[in-house]
């Protein structure tokens, strides 16, 4: 009688792995692992470095440095006209226009383009805008690159900057 059982055990156990369902389940948590070992190694292989060692200090000091803006601005009301169909190595003029609290044309004692490539910052650039009416100020832009850029325009006067930002996507034609 013994020696049926153990015949019956053995047998049991070899047909629960030939189920396709315990072979599927065990595919499945395999594959699951090795995706995740995958996007680890991913991870650290292209990591763009983007993080700096100090960046609760720098996050601080922008923020103080956003809220003493803020509490010194001079009421200006300002806009940036970027054209909405802006692709890589293709000229595009740029406009700024910039009014006092009262509606009036501001003529800052300098203009000046600043673009930010969050991913790249070997990428970015800046130009002197020129002045072409008073409170409307131009340039002409060129982007090396395809996605997203920050746009930051910094109008300088009496020793004050007062700056105005905008996210553009640049296209790939």
């Amino acid at each position: 009688m013994s020696e049926v059982s153990t015949a019956s055990v053995g047998q049991g156990a070899e047909s629960a792995w030939r189920s396709p369902w315990l072979r599927g389940w065990i595919g499945l948590v395999v594959v699951v692992l090795v995706v995740n070992a995958t996007m680890i190694t991913l991870a650290f292989v292209t990591n763009p470095g983007l993080v700096v060692d100090d960046y609760y200090e720098r996050g601080r000091d922008v923020e103080r440095s956003l809220m003493t803006r803020r509490a010194e601005a001079p009421g200006w009301t300002m806009s940036l006209d970027t054209p909405a169909d802006v692709a890589v190595k293709r000229p595009t003029m740029v406009r700024f226009h910039v009014v006092d609290s009262v509606g009036q044309p501001v003529r800052p004692d300098q203009v000046t383009y600043y673009a930010y490539r969050p991913s790249d910052p070997s990428a970015d650039f800046s130009l002197p805008m020129v002045e072409e009416a008073p409170g409307r100020y131009a340039a002409e832009v060129t982007f090396g690159l395809a996605g997203l850029w920050d746009t930051l325009v910094a109008a300088q006067t009496n020793g004050q900057e007062v700056a105005f930002d905008q996210r553009i996507g640049v296209a790939d034609h």
